[in-house]
This record gives C-alpha cells, structure tokens and sequence, in this order.
C-alpha cells in the first residue's frame, strides 16, 4: 500500500488513492486505519489530521473525488486544506490544470496557481457551497441564523457567527489576548463533546484577530481533530464574516492574507447574481513524503516495515513560512 504524506499551511494528512490499495478497504476498515496511521503518539511518523481518500469520481466530469477522514474515524464533508494537496496529486497524475474534484456536497472548481515561493506550489480552490441556515448547521439557538451575535450559555463577552461551508463553523472575532488564551479550548471542547445541545454534532471553532486591512489571524479548533495547524474551510469561512462584519476594511473580490500556526493563505470571497457566496482559498501544496506500508500491518497499528522517503518541499516550506513572519 501507497499513501503521500502532505500538507497545506502544516494541516497534514496522508493521501491514499483508492489505486493503490494491496485489497479493497471496507468502511470499517477506512475508519480504522485513519485512526491508527494519524495517532499523533503511536501513529506513522507523528501522525496526522487526517487521511484524505482518493476515488473515482461520479463521471468524466470531475478528475476524482475526495472522502476526508479525520483522525478519530469520523468523516467530513470538506477539508480546504487538503483540497488543495489532493488537487496536486490529481494535477500531476493526469497532467491537467483545471479541473473540479468531487467532494461530499459539491463538485469544487481547482487550479493550479504560482508558486508562493521555489518548491512551494500552490493550488486555487473554490470553498462552496455556504449557508447560515441553523438547519443545515444542526444549530439549536433559537434562532433561523446567527451572525455576530451572543450564545449566553458559551460566553457573554464573546459573539459569535455561524455559517456552514458546508461544514459547520462557529467563528468570533476577538483580541489578541482572547486568541492565544484558553477560552478557544473551553468553549470548542465543550460544543465537541456529544453532550451539548447547541452543537450535538459538533462544530468547527475559530477566533479570529483582525491584523490590518484585509489582513487576518485565524486560530481553529478543528471537529474531529481539536487544534490544528490550519483548517481551510476555516479560514474561508471566517475570511467570508470578515467581509461582512468589516466593510470598514475589506470587501468582495479582495485579496485577504489569512495568516494561521501553520503558515499563510490567500482568500477572496465572491458572491453569485442570486447573493449566494463562494471563496477562493489559494495556498500551499506540500508533499513531505511518499510511503510504503504493508496494508495489514498498518490496520493493527504496526509500521514497523513502512518506507519513508522523504522529499525536499518542506525545507522550501519552512523557509517560505519564515520569511511572511519577519
């Protein structure tokens, strides 16, 4: 068995082709196997935040879909940072360009952008579709939609937006103290335990630090993962409230510098004739490295026997990150 180690802004996950597989995989087995390779204390190589599952597409119309698999067996129906690396991959087994990959809700639009920096490619993904409905958030507020607003029994200092992208996202603008403090944590774990009833099934998190004009700081609490480097969907979402809440500094069709624990990205938020939205999330591409594992063995935890080749891309990506924070 084959999987591709990657990332995009150090959210990492191994990508598996659906190809290149010693036998079929049941669901179970997905689940499990996601589960054993991202531990980040026994997992392969420090784990990840996922596993990204390439297959075949539902026509000719698209170069492949995606299945996003987080690391505790759960599934979610988008990931924009692993978008990007699974559009690499497609890119450079068909040799094309532009192209749509499939995903859960929605055929997304790809392509393959300038680099960011030597060795560091970029990919262009379209983030869609977007609602703020609580019925397609599974929110319980009292209320048809939430935008900037309070939730008493979270904080009442704090308000906050909630917008899916299609997957469910609470995002609050807050202070540089807010951000780096341990409210983040608090109020994410507690929407993510199962218990709650604002968020039964969980939610995405984020704290939002406004840096300058068009200019951004996202921290996230990722459903399914807890606090990651990056989350694509994440910062498309919030870069889609910063529109809205701070017309004072930005607006459609405006480049918007999203700056994260893991690096940077580029976003713009579009919106359709019919007022719909969509975003452009536009960063790095990154393939750390190829790996050989026996498919058995990796089900049971054992990676003893795996292959790491390492590449030379993320050097390229340290020292990209380096050189935007100075």
């Amino acid at each position: 068995m084959e999987m591709l180690k990657v990332h995009g802004s150090n959210n990492d996950f191994f990508i598996l082709d659906q190809d290149n597989l010693e036998q079929p995989l049941t669901e179970a087995e997905l689940r499990k196997l996601a589960q054993k390779v991202c531990d980040r204390k026994n997992g392969l190589h420090g784990g990840a935040d996922g596993i990204l599952f390439v297959t075949k597409g539902h026509n000719a119309s698209v170069a492949g879909k995606m299945r996003v698999i987080n690391a505790d067996g759960s599934e979610a129906s988008m990931c924009g940072n692993g978008i990007r690396t699974v559009a690499r991959y497609l890119s450079e087994k068909k040799g094309i360009e532009n192209f749509k990959v499939e995903t859960m809700y929605a055929d997304l639009a790809i392509k393959k952008v300038t680099a960011f920096a030597p060795n560091v490619p970029a990919f262009d993904a379209e983030i869609s579709p977007v609602s703020f409905d609580a019925k397609d958030l599974l929110m319980h507020v009292g209320q048809d939609k939430l935008i900037n607003d309070f939730i008493p029994t979270l904080s009442d200092k704090i308000k906050f937006s909630a917008v899916a992208v299609p997957n469910p996202h609470l995002i609050a603008f807050v202070d540089h103290t807010t951000l780096i403090g341990n409210e983040l944590g608090r109020i994410a774990s507690y929407l993510n335990d199962g218990k709650n009833s604002i968020f039964p099934d969980g939610v995405n998190v984020s704290f939002v630090e406004v840096l300058a004009s068009n200019k951004i700081f996202v921290r996230t609490y990722e459903r399914g993962v807890g606090y990651t480097n990056a989350c694509g969907t994440a910062m498309s979402a919030s870069s889609l409230m910063y529109v809205l809440l701070h017309t004072d500094q930005t607006g459609l069709e405006q480049e918007i510098q999203v700056v994260n624990p893991g690096g940077m990205v580029k976003t713009k938020v579009h919106q359709y004739n019919n007022g719909n939205y969509w975003m452009s999330l536009i960063g790095n591409a990154t393939f750390v490295a190829h790996v050989e594992l026996v498919q058995e063995q990796a089900l049971e935890g054992i990676f003893t026997s795996a292959v790491w080749k390492a590449t030379k891309e993320q050097a390229a990506y340290q020292g990209f990150v380096n050189s935007i924070v100075k």
